[in-house]
C-alpha cells in the first residue's frame, strides 16, 4: 500500500515540524551533493530554521557561487530592462510612422491630391482649414511688411538727425573761419597804420623830421625857406671900392 499524498500546509505540531525538518533538510542536501557531482553543475543551498541556525552546502566555496550568482542577477536585470526599452521604442517608432504617414496624407490633401474618399464634410472641414490658413498667413505678410516700414521710417528718421548735427558742425565750422578771416584782416590794418605812424616821425637825412606835416608845410618848403636868407646875405654883402 503506498503512502498518501501529504497537503504542503504549515505543520502545526511542532515536534512533527522539527523532524519533517530535519527529514527534508538532509534531503534536500543529499540531493543538492548528488546534482553537483552527477551533472558538474556548482549548487549551493543555504537553509535557515525557524531557531535561526544555519545550514548549507556549496560544491565549491559559497563566496563564488553568490557572487556569480549575484553577477548573473544583474546581467539578467539589465537584459530584461533592455528588453522593455526595446519594446518601449519599438512601440513608439510605430507610433510615430503612423503619424508621419497621416501628416503627409494631410499635406497631399491640402494641395489638392487625393481628395477620391473624402465625403462631403471632409471635404468641408479641409476647406475650412485652407482659408483659416490663408488668412493667417495673410495677417502674417501685413505684419512683416508693416515692421518693415517702421524700420524703415525709424531709419529715416535717424538720417534726417544725422543730416541736421552734420549742418550744424558745418555751419559752425563756416562761423569759426568767417571769424578767423576777420582777424587776420584786422590785424594787417592795425600793422598798417602802426607803420604809417612809425614813418611820419623818422628824421630825413637832413636831421629834419617830418613834424612839419603837422603843421601844414612841406619839408622841400621848409628847406627852401632856410636856404634863401643864407642866398640873400651873399648878394647884400657891400662891397669897398679904395
Amino acid at each position: 500500500m503506498g503512502r498518501g499524498r501529504i497537503e504542503i500546509k504549515k505543520i502545526e505540531n511542532i515536534n512533527s515540524r522539527q523532524v519533517t525538518f530535519s527529514k527534508r533538510r538532509s534531503g534536500l542536501l543529499k540531493k543538492a551533493k548528488e546534482l553537483a557531482v552527477l551533472c558538474d553543475a556548482q549548487v549551493g543551498v543555504i537553509i535557515f530554521s525557524t531557531t535561526g541556525k544555519l545550514y548549507e552546502f556549496a560544491s565549491s566555496r559559497m563566496e563564488q557561487i553568490l557572487a556569480r550568482y549575484n553577477k548573473s542577477r544583474d546581467s539578467s536585470e539589465v537584459a530584461t530592462v533592455e528588453n522593455a526599452n526595446q519594446e518601449e521604442l519599438h512601440s513608439e517608432v510605430n507610433a510615430l510612422k503612423d503619424e508621419l504617414e497621416k501628416l503627409q496624407l494631410m499635406h497631399r490633401r491640402t494641395m489638392g491630391k487625393e481628395l477620391e474618399g473624402l465625403s462631403f464634410n471632409e471635404l468641408q472641414e479641409l476647406e475650412h482649414q485652407l482659408t483659416e490658413g490663408i488668412l493667417s498667413v495673410k495677417d502674417k505678410k501685413e505684419k512683416k511688411l508693416l515692421e518693415q516700414l517702421e524700420k524703415s521710417r525709424l531709419q529715416g528718421q535717424k538720417v534726417v538727425l544725422q543730416n541736421e548735427a552734420l549742418r550744424e558742425q558745418i555751419e559752425e565750422l563756416r562761423h569759426h573761419a568767417g571769424l578767423s578771416r576777420e582777424n587776420r584782416l584786422h590785424g594787417k590794418k592795425d600793422s598798417c597804420i602802426t607803420s604809417s605812424s612809425i614813418q611820419e616821425y623818422i628824421p630825413d637825412k637832413e636831421g629834419n623830421s617830418d613834424v612839419s606835416l603837422h603843421l601844414g608845410l612841406s619839408s622841400v618848403d621848409h628847406r627852401e625857406k632856410r636856404k634863401v636868407p643864407k642866398m640873400e646875405s651873399n648878394f647884400k654883402s657891400p662891397m669897398v671900392i679904395d
